[in-house]
């Protein structure tokens, strides 16, 4: 292709890209699947590879995230950024309207729009194009954060018209991209955010682009930094020329004609407020008219046209009463607040957790004292810090124990990590919590054996390792707490089922440290059965793709140990499958599927088969499904609710299809 009819195409594209993305961002009005918009933008990425002299900085291709920053430039507002004066209740809006109408007369109006809990931002706009984006800082200087502001997609690029313009708004990160973010720090054993404004002000501060761009965050815009570039006399008529210009703004906006109207409308979004896909923490109430706003001016501070109605907090005290230790399933040692019982977010909270010992002593937690709780993204309770001053010398330090709560072992910190554990394998603890692994969905999928189940047969000693499920009578079970015929029937026939689970089953579920569920497939399908297993080598472990140095370590010591092999002798004498059972994958090679050699990465709910279903239908063609999406992903089949991993792969341009499309090529 020559250079003449590459940008051509270039144009084509940014230009379709565009109008797509903004429909889906901005509108929430997609005309298109995303696959389409997937496969336009990876033949963006290739064409401006080939032809990097045709880059221009309003590509759609800049938002996947550009170089590494040394560190954030300072930004000078051309128009400084004030912040809003504060009402707590129906009186302090009252006092603002009879301040307003003293100034300016009766004939007022005005418009509330929801208070988003994010993190203030300015966007500049050189004929239409986006030149800088900055955070408020100090109202006066801020920081230059354009390279991460590029990664929003509902932040424009170019507008629909060649006009300069600054305009102020809230980057915030939606619910969903909090859970999802939160989840997987989590799962790497990294400390949490507590909420979504936090997530998202630490995410537009890092100086990696492209950590910003896999976050997910959007925004709102709410206000025109220099008003007299446009045409409107009202507030109202200027935010519908933000949404023209393609910008997007939040359409909960109401215009009311009297105090009586914007008390109304707070009182409904109090109500409201946990249904939203994104954080509020108040109501901004403006004057409408553009004219009456100038009239009545500024103090130093703040705006007196404009006030924020600040929801009541969420955030209440308590007392610490104990700090109570539990001992999880591979012998961490977790702390947990016990607390007179205090309403939250409109549950009951007597509990929290501490996590660990450090953020005890970071956060001064002695038993006794006054805390304030909150639930972090109205979900999780946790205490958000101490109240010193209100100690009365009575509290007591909090020590971490030395030997483990159950079993009295001597605890460890093992090198590289945070928690205390307890290493001892016939540690009460670990046993009860391993039995509940060992029954749940993943492992061996006992319908009926829960917590409180296992917790039972525990207490009443009729269970002490994983093979005494299987040694359980009907008689056993009948005489335990609300245990009738049909539960105790259903239960039986459930453990007996569970006999014929595949291999992998029950490997995930005798709880080897480090063996997941999916390294637990991939050494079910590569030795085959249990005895197999058992008498490989260190060197024959790391050779598989998948398995490391700590994994396979992990493994070749669970098998030496004499309780591991006496556990194994006594399932399969019980009849528990040691075999591989499921399909066996055919080679890329020998399949002419679709799927062939490729990585599929499965997202979101299916509605038609399960996620493992799937899973094994694709490898027995030849495929291979990821459990994350990056660069070696080939395609992303999205359910509905697809989250981070969909994003992910819109962001690097990975085809994404959903299931009715995977489903027609499993077919073929």
């Amino acid at each position: 292709m020559d250079l003449q009819t590459a940008e051509a195409k270039i144009k084509e594209l940014r230009n379709l890209l565009n109008q797509y993305g903004y429909e889906y961002y901005v509108l929430d009005k997609p005309s298109v699947p995303d696959a389409e918009y997937d496969r336009l933008m990876q033949e963006l990425i290739v064409l401006e590879e080939q032809f990097p002299e045709l880059k221009t900085p309003d590509s759609p291709t800049v938002r996947v995230g550009g170089s590494v920053l040394d560190m954030f430039e300072k930004v000078e507002h051309r128009i400084p950024m004030l912040s809003l004066g504060n009402a707590f209740n129906e009186q302090d809006l009252r006092d603002f309207d009879r301040r307003v109408r003293q100034s300016v007369g009766d004939h007022v109006s005005y418009v509330c729009e929801l208070k988003i809990d994010g993190l203030a931002v300015s966007l500049r706009y050189e004929d239409g194009l986006f030149v800088q984006g900055s955070t408020r800082g100090d109202g006066t200087i801020g920081e230059d954060i354009s390279e991460n502001l590029k990664t929003i997609k509902s932040v424009p690029l170019r507008l629909k018209e060649p006009i300069s313009i600054e305009v102020r708004g809230e980057a915030f990160m939606p619910k969903r991209s909090f859970e999802a973010l939160n989840e997987a720090r989590r799962e790497r054993g990294e400390e949490q955010f507590a909420n979504p404004r936090n997530a998202a002000a630490g995410s537009l501060r890092q100086l990696d682009p492209k950590i910003a761009a896999s976050r997910r965050l959007d925004t709102f815009l709410y206000a025109i930094g220099n008003p007299e570039v446009i045409r409107a006399s009202t507030h109202s008529g200027g935010l519908d020329y933000l949404d023209k210009l393609g910008f997007k703004t939040n359409k909960e906006r109401r215009k009311c004609a009297s105090i009586d109207d914007v008390i109304e409308y707070v009182n409904g979004w109090v109500e409201k407020r946990p249904h939203l896909p994104y954080e509020i923490d108040g109501i901004v109430v403006k004057v409408d008219s553009l004219a009456q706003q100038e009239e009545l001016g500024t103090t130093a501070k703040s705006p007196r046209w404009a006030i924020a109605y600040k929801f009541p907090a969420e955030e209440v005290v308590t007392t610490l009463l104990n700090i109570e230790l539990s001992v999880g399933r591979t012998g961490v040692i977790t702390p947990t607040a016990i607390l007179t019982p205090v309403k939250v977010a409109g549950t009951t909270v007597q509990r929290a957790s501490l996590h660990n010992e450090d953020l005890i002593r970071e956060k001064d937690i002695k038993i006794g004292d006054k805390v304030v709780i909150k639930k972090a993204g109205d979900i999780i309770p946790e205490v958000v810090n101490v109240l010193a001053d209100q100690r009365t010398g009575e509290e007591v330090d909090f020590h971490m124990p030395t030997h483990c709560p159950e079993c009295e072992s001597e605890l460890v910190r093992l090198d590289g990590e945070v928690a205390l554990r307890c290493i001892n394998p016939k540690c009460p603890a670990q046993i009860r919590e391993g039995l509940i692994h060992f029954v749940s969905r993943d492992a061996m999928n006992i319908d009926g054996l829960g917590e409180k189940v296992i917790s039972q047969l525990f207490k009443e000693k009729l269970i002490n390792d994983v093979a005494d499920i299987y040694r359980l009578t009907r008689e056993q079970l009948l005489a335990l707490e609300r245990m009738g015929e049909k539960s105790v029937s259903n239960l039986l026939a459930a453990i007996e089922a569970s006999k014929s689970n595949s291999l992998e089953k029950l490997l995930f579920g005798l709880g080897i440290r480090h063996v997941g569920a999916k390294a637990a497939k991939t050494l079910a399908l590569e030795f085959g059965s249990m005895d197999q297993l058992a008498s490989a080598s260190k060197e024959e472990l790391i050779a598989i793709n998948e398995i490391g140095d700590k994994m396979a370590d992990s493994i070749v010591s669970f098998f030496e140990q004499e309780e591991a092999k006496e556990l194994i002798q006594e399932l399969k004498s019980f009849g528990v499958n040691m075999e591989y059972k499921g399909a066996k994958p055919v080679s890329p090679a020998e399949s002419d599927s679709i799927f062939a050699g490729k990585t599929v990465v499965l997202t979101g709910k299916l509605e038609q088969l399960t996620r493992n279903e799937a899973k094994e239908k694709i490898e027995a063609l030849g495929g291979n499904v990821a459990g994350s999406v990056s660069k070696k992903t080939h395609l992303v089949v999205a359910g509905s609710d697809a989250g981070s991993k969909l994003a992910k792969a819109q962001e690097l341009g990975i085809e994404v299809w959903d299931e009715e499309k995977m489903l027609e090529e499993l077919n073929k």
